[in-house]
């Protein structure tokens, strides 16, 4: 088609992203970023360029076919600022938006370069997505939604990671929506409690595992005094049974939830507002296992050295029978004090294991949802507060067939993502909000 020209580039830095603006000489540009062979379906560029110009967008992109098999993608979004947000394979620009982009690039990336492009694509124009199947490709990543989710913190990325996390933040920074390290005080001595720490276990239908758990959490040792709630939300599969085996502990008090609708986020809600909840409340989930006897007590440790409202900590990906299997540790170091909270804005999640400082906790409460809860709220303390960071390994974290995210199909997937990014919109809208006010002087 005489109006698009497609490139396929031979990387994504800066100068290759250079060397197609320089080549780009129709009205449309596409590149295309899969190894796999590229096939439209019978009008489907023209399809592309009639929608182009229709909504003056800067850059469209469509559903597509995986072979044979439908691949939708989803709408973007200001907060659809992960690096690995799925265009498909092709992504049209109109070349004047393109080329007034790669001008404006004043940084060299051997990795970063197209996704620079695009977050400085996005600031002049629409990023658009077309609901309807356009092209044949062979997705090349055909591994289980459950191991994709640990591509960011692959220590074997880490050089790419860095120039991700540059491009993010200067990004940031262009649209008003970076924040810098300073942080509001946090009073560990706020309320009266009678317990130092909670750890927090909610489960549903985890016969095989809540058992393991729970003695995870009742075999802590510590200074001072700790309790374990576990919170049911109506099993079904003999979990309930389980639990019941251990109320002989004093430590252990179990929570029973009624059959209205409450997910994660409100079986977390239902333990912090409970009256019994420590000053700090501690995440377990409920296939899971602290990694030795003394995480409880290093929670608390650092939450009084850091002086923070949240901690995060480091876990080890394991098999069910706690084998480590890879990636290994993950320890999330791309989350430092100065830029932690604007890079958390570009990934998909903070880290495991987490605690939080209830009185806290209870002003903010989880969003009722079983899927994103713990990353709404770790973008919302940080917005504002420290979040403390622990490098040891605190947290085994077993991959099995019921994981919550193992084996999703395309469609959930997409559901996942659409919601963090959401959750990262309504963020950034209000860090936006809050550096114009405080520029403002209100």
């Amino acid at each position: 088609m005489e109006r698009v020209k497609v490139f396929r580039p031979s990387s994504f830095s800066t100068a290759e992203i250079r060397r197609i603006a320089g080549e780009a000489d129709t009205e449309y540009t596409i590149i295309y970023t899969r190894p796999s062979n590229l096939r439209f379906v019978q009008f489907g560029m023209e399809r592309m360029v009639q929608i182009a110009d229709d909504t003056a967008a800067a850059m469209v992109y469509s559903d597509r076919f995986d072979g044979g098999e439908p691949a939708p993608v989803i709408d973007y979004q200001e907060g659809s600022l992960r690096d690995d947000f799925d265009f498909g394979g092709v992504q049209m620009y109109r070349s004047s938006v393109l080329k007034e982009a790669v001008a404006g690039m004043d940084a060299d990336y051997q990795f970063a370069g197209l996704y620079d492009l695009r977050l400085r694509v996005s600031r002049l124009g629409k990023l658009f997505h077309i609901n309807e199947f356009l092209y044949y490709e062979l997705e090349g990543d055909d591994r289980d939604s459950g191991d994709k989710i640990f591509d960011y913190v692959n220590p074997r990325n880490r050089e790419v990671q860095i120039e991700m996390e540059k491009a993010c933040t200067a990004h940031l920074k262009a649209i008003g929506g970076y924040l810098e390290p300073v942080f509001k005080d946090v009073d560990l001595t706020e309320g009266e409690f009678g317990y130092e720490a909670s750890v927090v276990i909610p489960c549903k239908n985890r016969v095989r595992t809540i058992g393991d758990a729970i003695r995870s959490a009742l075999n802590q040792k510590t200074d001072f005094k700790y309790n374990v709630i576990v919170v049911d939300d109506n099993s079904t599969d003999g979990t309930v049974d389980v639990i019941k085996s251990f109320l002989g502990d004093p430590k252990l008090v179990y929570i029973a939830q009624d059959s209205s609708y409450h997910a994660i986020g409100g079986n977390w809600n239902a333990a912090l507002h409970h009256p019994e909840c420590g000053r700090f409340a501690l995440q377990l989930d409920s296939d899971d296992l602290y990694s030795d006897e003394n995480t409880v007590q290093k929670f608390v440790d650092a939450f009084r050295e850091q002086n923070c409202a949240m901690v995060v900590g480091t876990y080890r990906i394991t098999d069910f029978a706690l084998n480590t299997i890879p990636p290994g540790v993950i320890d999330h170091r791309e989350w430092t004090l100065e830029n932690g909270r604007n890079n958390a804005l570009r990934i998909n999640g903070l880290g495991a294991p987490r605690g939080f400082y209830t009185p806290l906790l209870r002003k903010l409460n989880f969003p009722v949802t079983k899927y994103g809860e713990d990353y709404a709220v770790g973008l919302r303390v940080s917005r504002e507060y420290r979040i403390g960071r622990i490098y040891d390994v605190m947290y085994n974290c077993r991959r099995w067939d019921d994981n919550s995210d193992h084996g999703l199909s395309i469609e959930k997937t997409n559901a996942n993502n659409l919601y963090k990014d959401r959750l990262r919109t309504i963020e950034l809208t209000a860090r936006i909000a809050a550096n114009t006010a405080n520029k403002s002087g209100i």
